[in-house]
């Protein structure tokens, strides 16, 4: 497999050709939006950046397993070593509502385990990047910003003690589980945003936990889980026992705790 900082330099060069095709359908209003399997809308934007980002990362001979994609049978990827797993655009309800909070997720998978991600913004043109190899980076309208990790992990039972505690919840999902869930804490306030950009209010340290108690697939969390887990954080199940998997037969998330 080539060097992780080349791969991750493959994958931001591709999240943002993927941004610039996603920007062009979202100004010119023609979305040619449909529903797919689950009742989820799907556009001409995912379409496109699904084909970008698809022929570039296979340029890298990894396979690439895409939320638009083709489902691959889980016979087929089990022996993968390490694949691309790419969400083309997460948060096409945003984009539909011409919200800006919607992404470009690419993570690279190895044996399980995200070790590098993209999560790009191309409203707010905001790209996220990192791996433990190379650190964790922001780029902000072309400005680069080293973001520095937490020096030890946090523990659940000390964000139990916290006198106020921001929690970062989706602008779509807010769900009673999450209310209810949210009660155990002193003084709880919650942080709204859409997409992968929850994960991202961790990393800016503007958010203290993101709880997930909901449906996600694995394109979804992926890329912002080897992000955090560069920075020093985590994305457990609720159970607190281990860290969200991926390449699974079932390609559903648990419900999980990000923080």
């Amino acid at each position: 497999m080539t060097g992780l900082t080349q791969l991750l330099e493959t994958a931001m060069t591709a999240a943002l050709e993927a941004g610039h095709a996603i920007m062009d359908v979202y100004a010119s209003g023609n979305y040619a939006a449909t529903v797919k399997e689950g009742d989820q809308p799907v556009t001409k934007a995912d379409r496109l950046s699904n084909g970008i980002l698809t022929t570039a990362l296979q340029k890298t001979g990894l396979p690439v397993l895409s939320e638009e994609g083709s489902r691959l049978p889980y016979n087929e990827r089990k022996n993968w070593d390490a694949f691309w797993l790419i969400d083309p655009l997460d948060g096409t309800k945003e984009f539909l509502h011409q919200r800006s909070e919607f992404t470009v997720n690419i993570a690279l998978v190895k044996q399980e385990t995200a070790v590098a991600g993209v999560v790009y913004a191309p409203c707010l043109d905001c790209l996220y990047a990192g791996s433990a190899e190379t650190g964790v980076f922001k780029t902000d309208n072309g400005v680069r910003t080293v973001m520095p990790g937490l020096p030890q992990r946090k523990s659940f039972d000390k964000l139990k003690q916290m006198q106020t505690i921001t929690l970062a919840v989706s602008r779509s999902h807010l769900s009673a589980e999450t209310l209810d869930f949210s009660r155990q804490f002193l003084h709880p306030r919650f942080l709204s945003k859409g997409s992968a950009l929850k994960f991202m209010l961790l990393l800016e340290e503007e958010a203290d936990l993101y709880p997930r108690l909901g449906p996600t697939m694995e394109w979804d969390t992926a890329a912002a889980h080897a992000i955090l887990n560069a920075s020093g954080r985590g994305v457990y199940r609720v159970d607190l026992q281990a860290e969200l998997r991926y390449n699974k037969p079932d390609l559903h998330n648990p419900f999980f705790l990000a923080f």
